[in-house]
């Protein structure tokens, strides 16, 4: 585990590395504090819409951890930005949590129930039928379909929770049309993290807990890769994947120790 000391820039998913739902997970403090008094260039990359960067930043504050807000970039924010840039004038029907509206309201892109562009998808907290329907009648009338992320499932303290995929399979089934995933694995946001760290692919770990969205996109992107057993992957699910992470830790309090 040495060659960590020696990387630069680290990428860190947050669901299932940092915490599970309220609850801080055990040597996150501890890696953090690492990360800091070895001056590494640090980004929480995370798939999760729900919430905006500031709202992840007293998140934390909450568990008794403070990061700076400029250390957070969510799936929402990616979304925004690959529309803004794609389709500047676009209107939106959007289902999904204030981090997705407020990501969207940031980048100027209009709310539109009636006749818009995109039917974008985050994780909503509440789901109901109306919504699946009003999103497979705009798809149906020519709205393209984009999610934020395409995990399947998501950790909590009680159990998986179904993920963006798995609420926007109906829509999917109901229409025909596939949607386009802008989160990890999409290397959209990974050069976006490598960016704003200001970081070569090279001298940058991947830090996660999924092998289907965190180690692929480390692999593909070259980075290397730490898997950590705290979310929702354990040892024997990684042999049914044809590729491997570089380490495998039962979670970051393990990785200060390195070095």
């Amino acid at each position: 585990m040495n060659e960590l000391r020696n990387k630069s820039g680290f990428l860190c998913d947050m669901d299932g590395v940092i915490y599970h739902g309220n609850r801080l997970l055990p040597g996150v403090r501890e890696f953090v504090d690492w990360l800091y008094a070895e001056q590494k260039s640090f980004l929480f990359l995370t798939n999760s819409s729900r919430l905006t960067p500031v709202e992840l930043q007293q998140k934390l504050a909450r568990m008794g951890l403070e990061v700076d807000a400029s250390h957070f970039y969510t799936s929402a924010q990616a979304m925004a930005s690959f529309l803004k840039t794609q389709a500047p004038r676009c209107s939106v029907y959007a289902i999904g949590e204030h981090g997705l509206l407020n990501a969207l309201y940031a980048e100027g892109i209009p709310i539109n129930d009636i006749d818009p562009d995109y039917v974008v998808f985050g994780e909503p907290d509440s789901y109901h039928y109306d919504q699946i329907v009003k999103a497979i009648r705009l798809v149906d009338r020519g709205a393209r379909l984009i999610g934020t992320n395409s995990d399947l499932t998501g950790p909590s303290e009680s159990g998986i929770l179904p993920g963006c995929r798995a609420l926007i399979a109906p829509i999917e089934m109901a229409t025909g049309k596939k949607a386009y995933f802008v989160g990890k694995p999409n290397p959209l946001m990974m050069r976006t993290g490598l960016r704003l760290l200001g970081a070569h692919s090279g001298d940058t770990v991947m830090i996660g807990d999924r092998m289907d969205t965190d180690m692929i996109a480390g692999i593909e992107t070259g980075l290397d890769t730490v898997l950590v057993l705290s979310g929702v992957t354990d040892r024997a699910e990684i042999e049914r994947f044809p590729y491997r992470p570089r380490l495998v830790l039962d979670g970051v309090g393990e990785i200060p120790e390195c070095g």
